[in-house]
């Protein structure tokens, strides 16, 4: 693979041409084999690239190779990961989903996974048995991305012991990428898969035997791709997909993509959390990546071929009633443009339904009143037509769900002070005191501003900025001001969340969250103290609902986002370890808490409130650890602080969590730009940070701020950090003096 830790299995390995071959290509005496030229040609047909999805696109390149004719495929473990989407492009440039882990071992790195071909053409597999000291190999794959390469070698050792595993060891550089390419000998048949990079030598490597894969292929252990995923997954409990395509969810946004399996490419996915009434509102906001597709709205579906269906297509906004499988039996009850609905940007879509009329709304705005009543009950969702790619934000159903005319004054005082601020007349300050009133109120106005002003946006757009995170500052200010026992530390991981994203719906998370503790509430092991209830927490997040370490993207920032660790569920060590305490305090298992450990939080318990704990290793499936164990394994003969053996409260876990994404944040590539927002995040729930004031005091005169580092100084005077000595005070009174020259 292309992107992997530096430890353990490594993906790579690319044989390079060590012995030589007569001159006219042909196997030499010795060999009494098949040229390399002539396996080549018979074996890349076999051939596939194995694709791993990560968060952000390619997450991992691998090799692999055909094995039935019925879409199964032989690769490393490691190459397909955890919870990813998996793709296989075959020899012929075509790229299939992976529908199934056929089987897989984590200990012998292999894998087998079925796509929907039936037309390939496996490669034999040989006898890893009789492999001798010296036979002649030839090793195929994608080297560094490079397809279908192909290149010779011979066996060093047949039976090599590894870690306790019996592979076979090649005398031949290594190159990143050939993870899963068949070894084969002389008549082209299969003696293993590529694995192993030696640490020691770049001309070492090694592969797995194929006599361990036939084993695989005699007891599989099948997991369909529905339930190996967790990564962008819809919560089957509130999606229901229908007609297939590829349906995923990342940080509130429903995306689909690929054509359906419907006529047309048609495709829904049903919203199961509730059941529309007798009458009923529903709403959602899509954008399409081409505005020749068709994706909106779909209700009174019966989970088959009958629904309705309100959607953009071709710049109009259409109506349909779909009664069977076929374009003959789909009726258009409505065609028209709009000049309410934007193209090529976010519009939302509402239907009303009675029991004789349908309603439909683009942006607030009426487009058809249609008298049809033919199809009623069923359930409301997302629909989409041919190979449209779409994203759905918002939905929701009721009973009203029309936007409200807001509060006239209100909106006069903030228009006033919109205004104010744009002439100058106000300060910022001012302005906001007025917009915190109602921050959604407030957001939609300057927003409509911002686009009819556009000589204004920069302004207007900071401005909007600020407000958000205003907003998001005064509700964690709130929430971390209260009692501990009392602060909300799941909202308040969710609005560091929000902070960076204004679109995640924080309800929409509380509500999965809720039904997670509903899920256990009545558990027997739950009731029967800490001990069972640690256990039973530790198998329902881990075991069967696939909550795991991120290692593939670790510095990720999705790891930190609790909307996506609950959604892909993958994370770091803090914020699998915020679900994990927040389950056990919502369902009222008592001692346990986040043990703030250097480098890797922990979750610590145990019976009484006096004594120590016990450490879960979230990051590692829940793994148990004493208490010297876990300090063994993040600090080893190092001393610990006493306060990081401590429970952590809630403010301290929340100002971590900020501090995890300011490391992030200054390693970027643009640190001038990403880094701010946090720093000035965590000095206002935490003034008294020194070292992160002295850092953002540097940013703002390195970018031009003279003002803002100055105002950062003059709080350090003021407030001076008992951690300095005389010449360090001398020095910030010194720089501060030189600012104020400028």
């Amino acid at each position: 693979m292309t992107k992997l830790p530096l430890f353990a299995f490594l993906a790579c390995l690319m044989l390079a041409t060590e012995h030589a071959i007569a001159a006219d290509g042909k196997p030499t005496e010795e060999n009494g084999g098949k040229s390399v030229a002539d396996i080549a040609a018979e074996v890349k047909p076999s051939l596939v690239k194995v694709i791993q999805v990560g968060r952000q696109g390619v997450g991992g390149l691998g090799s692999g190779f055909v094995m039935s004719d019925d879409g199964l495929i032989a690769t490393n473990r490691h190459v397909i990961g955890d919870a990813r989407r998996i793709k296989v492009e075959t020899s012929d440039g075509k790229v299939e989903e992976v529908t199934e882990i056929f089987a897989s071992d984590a200990r012998l790195d292999l894998a087998i996974l079925r796509i929907a071909r039936k037309d390939l053409r496996p490669l034999p597999l040989g006898d890893s048995e009789k492999l001798r000291q010296g036979d002649r190999i030839v090793a195929m794959g994608n080297p560094q991305g490079l397809a279908f390469s192909v290149v010779e070698g011979v066996i060093s050792e047949p039976q090599r012991d590894v870690d306790g595993v019996k592979m076979i060891q090649v005398a031949v550089p290594i190159e990143p990428g050939n993870s899963g390419g068949p070894l084969l000998d002389r008549q082209g048949r299969v003696l293993g898969l590529l694995t192993l990079k030696s640490a020691r030598t770049d001309n070492l490597g090694f592969a797995m035997p194929v006599n361990e894969l036939k084993k695989l292929i005699a007891k599989p252990n099948p997991v369909p791709m529905s339930r190996w995923l967790t990564i962008g997954v819809l919560n089957p409990r509130v999606w229901k997909p229908l007609m297939g395509a590829q349906w995923t969810q990342r940080a509130g946004i429903v995306s689909v993509e690929q054509p359906g399996d419907g006529f047309g490419g048609r495709a829904l996915c049903l919203w199961m959390a509730e059941k529309p009434g007798a009458k009923f509102e529903a709403e959602v906001t899509v954008k399409l990546d081409d505005e020749a597709g068709a994706a909106g709205l779909t209700f009174c579906a019966d989970g088959g071929e009958r629904h309705y269906g309100f959607y953009p297509t071709g710049g109009k906004l259409r109506l349909t009633r779909f009664d069977g499988a076929d374009v003959f039996s789909w009726k258009i009850l409505a065609d028209a443009a709009s000049e309410a609905y934007r193209a090529g940007d976010w519009n939302t879509l509402r239907v009303r339904v009675d029991d004789e009329r349908i309603q439909c709304f683009v942006n607030g705005r009426q487009v058809f009143d249609q008298e049809e009543k033919d199809l009623r009950g069923g359930h409301a969702g997302l629909c989409k037509f041919r190979t449209t790619v779409a994203s759905y934000k918002g939905f929701r159903l009721g009973n009203d769900l029309a936007e409200k005319t807001p509060d006239p004054a209100l909106t006069k005082d903030v228009q006033k002070s919109m205004n104010g601020f744009l002439a100058g007349k106000m300060d910022r300050g001012h302005a906001m005191d007025t917009l915190l009133q109602d921050p959604a109120l407030s957001r939609r106005i300057l927003d409509e501003k911002r686009k009819a002003l556009e000589k204004n946006a920069a302004a207007l757009r900071d401005l909007e900025n600020d407000l958000h995170r205003g907003a998001v500052v005064r509700e964690l200010t709130q929430q971390l001001s209260q009692p501990d026992e009392r602060a909300d530390l799941l909202r308040c991981a969710l609005l560091i969340s929000q902070h960076d994203n204004p679109e995640i719906d924080l309800g929409s998370y509380e509500r999965e969250f809720a039904r997670m503790v509903d899920e256990l509430k009545d558990d027997a092991e739950i009731k029967k103290g800490t001990l069972p209830a640690v256990k039973r927490l530790t198998k329902f997040l881990f075991e069967q609902n696939g909550f795991h370490g991120s290692r593939h993207d670790y510095d990720s920032r999705s790891n930190s986002y609790i909307n996506e660790v609950l959604d892909d569920r993958e994370g770091l060590p803090i914020t699998l370890s915020i679900i994990f305490v927040e389950l056990a305090s919502r369902l009222g298992v008592k001692n346990v808490a986040g043990i703030p450990l250097p480098s890797r939080f922990m979750v610590g318990y145990r019976e009484k409130s006096e004594g120590e704990f016990s450490m879960l290793d979230v990051f590692d499936g829940g793994k148990t650890l004493t208490f010297a164990e876990a300090k063994t394994l993040v600090a080893g003969d190092s001393a610990i602080p006493d306060e990081t053996m401590q429970p952590a409260k809630k403010k301290d876990i929340i100002l971590r969590m900020i501090r995890n994404l300011i490391g992030r944040a200054v390693a970027s590539p643009n640190p001038a730009k990403e880094a701010p927002p946090y720093f000035n995040l965590l000095l206002a729930l935490d003034p008294s940070a020194f070292r992160e004031r002295l850092t953002r005091a540097r940013m703002r005169e390195l970018s031009g701020d003279t003002a803002g580092a100055a105002e950062d100084l003059e709080w350090l005077v003021a407030h001076p950090p008992k951690e300095f000595d005389e010449p360090q005070h001398t020095a910030l009174g010194d720089w501060l003096a030189r600012l104020r020259r400028r």
